[in-house]
C-alpha cells in the first residue's frame, strides 16, 4: 500500500509538476455521450451524462467484497472534508480539494503528477464551507468553478491554466462549489450563494475559448413568464441557486437541472407566491439556454429545502407504458418520477416522515397543511431544514431498477418573524430566520433504496448518527456509501443487508467511484482530507478480468 502526500502551495494560480505523467487521449464529446462503454474510466461527474453514478463492473461483488485491501492513500494536505468525485481519464484521476485545490494523480499508486491552488481573496460570502465538488473534462483539459466566481481551464497534462474567466462578482455572495458538466462543446456550470440575496443562474462557456456561450437566470427577470409570482422586485435577490451538476439526455438534447430555495430561507411575507423557478428542475436546451419545460417541487419554500438533486434519468415502463423518465429523491421528503419529455408529474410518494403537506395532488403539488409555517415561536415540521435528503450523490442501478439515496431521519423547529428580517445588503447573509433540532430529537440517517415505478421503500439501512454521504452502486450486486463512524461500506444491492466496512478514521462526505486498471477493478472514496483506494488482492481468482457486468 502507497501513501502519497501533496502540501499546498503558496502563491498566487501556483501549479507544480511532480512528475511528467504520460499525454492523455482527447476527452471528445463523442467519449462523453458513450461514457457507459468505458466502465473502465469514470469521465464525469456522475459517471455518465444520466445522473446514474453506477458501474457495470462487476469483479468486485458480493461473494467477494470482504476481500477488499487497501491499495493507496493520498493525503492532500487541505484542512476539511472533501465532497469532491475524482475523473479518472486514461491512467490519471483528477479531483480538487476546498479552497480550489486541483490534483491530478497516478490511478495505480497515488502518485501526485501535478497540483493546482487558486489564490482566493481572504474575504468571501460563503454559507457553508470552502467545498468543491470536483472538475469536468473535455479535449487536452479539465474545468474547475471557483470560489470566487470564475471557471478556470487547466491543462490535463500539467496542471497550468489555459483560460480563467470571471463570472459574477465574488464580493455580492455568488460562488462555484459544484463540479462543472461538459456536454458538446460547452462547460457548464451552477452558481452558490442563494443565502446572500443572489440571482441564481446556470451558465454556458466555450471549452476552447472560455467564452460565455450563454446564461439562463432561475428567477425570471421583468415581463417574464413567472417573474408575476414574485412579490414587487423581491425577484432581484430571490436565491434559486443551482450548486450541484445536472444531468443530460443527448436523445432530446435536454439538460435537466436542480434549483435551490428562494430567499430569504425561511420568511416568505415579502416574497409572496411561487417564486418561481427555485425548488425545481429545469429542462434546457444546452446549444441555447431556452427553457423546455419546468416543475416546481415545492412552491413558496420557507423551509430551506432547495431541490439541487442530481436528477436520475432512466427508461422504464410507468402508469402502463414505456417512458423516457427522471427521478428526484426531493429534500422536502418527497420521490419524485416525472415524464423528461414534457416534464408532467407521473408519481410522488414521501419516502421519510412528512408533516407539512398531506399529499400530492394529479399535478404533483404539495396539499400544505395547515400552520406549517415558521413561527416567531417555532413550529415543529419534518423533514428537518437539512432535508429528508440533501445534494449527496443518488444512484441508479439497471440492474435491480431500483434508486439508491442517502436519507436523514429528523424533525426541526422552524422560526421566521419579520423583527429578523434584514435588509438587503449584497454580500451579507440574507435569511431572517432559522431552524434547529427540538429537545430530544434524535440524528439518525439512512441509505434507502426505492422502487421507482411505484415509489415504494424497498428496503433501508438505518445508520444511528448523523451520516453525510452519497452512494454509489455496481454490477456486482453492492451499494457503497459511508457512515458517521467514518466506516466506509458496502450493502447488498437487492436486500440492503452490510456486508462489508472499514474504517477510514474521519467522516465520508461524498460518494465511491470505480474503475480498472490491467483488468483489476478499484473502488476510491474521499473522506477527511483524503482519497482512498481499494482492490482486491491480487492474486484473487476473481481478478483475473474486470469486465462490466449484465443487467
Amino acid at each position: 500500500m502507497r501513501t502519497c502526500r501533496c502540501l499546498p502551495i503558496a502563491g498566487a494560480l501556483a501549479v507544480v509538476s511532480l512528475a511528467a505523467p504520460p499525454a492523455p487521449a482527447q476527452v471528445t464529446a463523442d467519449r462523453l455521450v458513450n461514457a457507459s462503454r468505458e466502465p473502465q474510466q469514470w469521465l464525469t461527474y456522475s459517471g455518465s451524462y444520466d445522473g446514474g453514478r453506477y458501474t457495470s463492473l462487476d469483479q468486485i461483488n458480493r461473494t467477494n467484497v470482504q476481500r477488499l485491501t487497501l491499495q493507496w492513500v493520498f493525503q492532500t494536505g487541505v484542512r476539511g472534508w472533501h465532497e469532491t468525485t475524482p475523473l479518472v481519464i486514461d491512467g490519471v484521476m483528477y479531483f480538487t480539494a476546498p479552497d480550489n485545490h486541483a490534483y491530478a494523480v497516478d490511478v495505480r499508486t497515488g502518485r501526485p503528477l501535478w497540483h493546482y491552488q487558486r489564490n482566493l481573496p481572504k474575504d468571501l460570502s460563503l454559507c457553508c464551507g470552502p467545498q468543491n465538488r470536483g472538475l469536468a473534462a473535455l479535449g487536452d483539459r479539465v474545468f474547475m468553478g471557483t470560489l470566487d466566481a470564475h471557471v478556470v481551464a487547466l491543462d490535463a497534462r500539467t496542471g497550468r491554466v489555459r483560460w480563467d474567466v470571471a463570472a459574477a462578482d465574488a464580493d455580492k455572495g455568488y460562488s462555484f462549489t459544484g463540479a462543472p458538466l461538459a456536454v458538446k462543446d460547452k462547460v457548464i456550470v451552477g452558481v452558490a450563494g442563494g443565502e446572500y440575496g443572489i440571482r441564481g443562474f446556470i451558465d454556458a462557456y466555450d471549452a476552447e475559448s472560455g467564452r460565455r456561450a450563454w446564461r439562463f437566470y432561475t428567477i425570471p427577470g421583468e415581463g417574464e413568464r413567472g417573474n408575476e409570482t414574485w412579490k414587487d422586485d423581491s425577484w432581484k435577490r430571490g436565491g434559486a441557486p443551482t450548486w450541484v451538476t445536472g444531468s443530460y439526455d443527448p436523445q432530446l438534447n435536454t439538460l435537466y437541472w436542480g434549483t435551490g430555495n428562494p430567499g430569504p430561507q425561511m420568511y416568505g411575507a415579502n416574497r409572496l407566491g411561487d417564486n418561481l423557478y427555485s425548488d425545481s428542475l429545469v429542462a434546457l436546451d444546452p446549444d441555447t439556454g431556452a427553457l423546455k419545460w419546468h416543475f416546481q417541487f415545492t412552491p413558496h419554500d420557507v423551509h430551506d429545502w432547495d431541490s439541487t438533486h442530481t436528477p436520475i434519468l432512466f427508461d422504464d415502463t410507468i402508469t402502463g407504458r414505456p417512458r423516457k423518465l427522471v427521478a428526484v429523491a426531493n429534500r422536502n421528503g418527497f420521490f419524485y418520477v416525472l415524464d423528461r419529455v414534457t416534464g408532467s408529474f407521473l408519481l410522488g410518494r414521501p419516502y421519510t416522515q412528512v408533516t407539512w403537506a398531506k399529499e400530492l395532488d394529479a399535478s404533483g403539488r404539495p396539499i400544505v397543511l395547515p400552520n406549517t409555517d415558521p413561527t416567531p415561536e417555532g413550529t415543529r415540521v419534518c423533514p428537518s431544514g437539512t432535508g429528508g435528503t440533501n445534494w449527496h450523490q443518488p444512484s441508479y442501478s439497471p440492474r435491480t431498477r431500483l434508486v439508491y439515496f442517502f436519507s436523514k431521519e429528523q424533525c426541526d423547529t422552524f422560526m421566521a418573524d419579520e423583527k429578523l428580517e434584514p435588509p438587503h445588503r449584497p454580500g451579507r447573509p440574507y435569511i431572517g430566520s432559522a431552524f434547529f433540532a427540538p429537545p430530544g430529537e434524535h440524528d439518525e440517517a439512512a441509505v434507502r433504496a426505492v422502487d421507482p415505478k411505484t415509489g415504494a421503500v424497498r428496503w433501508e439501512f438505518r445508520e444511528f448518527s448523523g451520516a453525510w454521504a452519497g452512494v454509489f452502486s455496481t454490477a456486482g450486486g453492492l451499494v457503497f456509501s459511508g457512515d458517521g463512524q467514518g466506516n466506509f461500506i458496502a450493502l447488498d444491492a437487492d436486500t440492503g443487508r452490510d456486508l462489508w466496512h472499514v474504517p477510514l478514521g474521519a467522516d465520508v462526505h461524498s460518494a465511491a467511484i470505480s474503475y480498472a486498471v490491467n483488468g483489476r477493478q478499484f473502488v476510491t472514496i474521499p473522506a477527511g482530507g483524503a482519497l482512498f483506494t481499494f482492490g482486491l488482492p491480487e492474486g484473487t481468482p476473481s481478478t483475473a478480468a474486470a469486465r462490466p457486468g449484465g443487467r
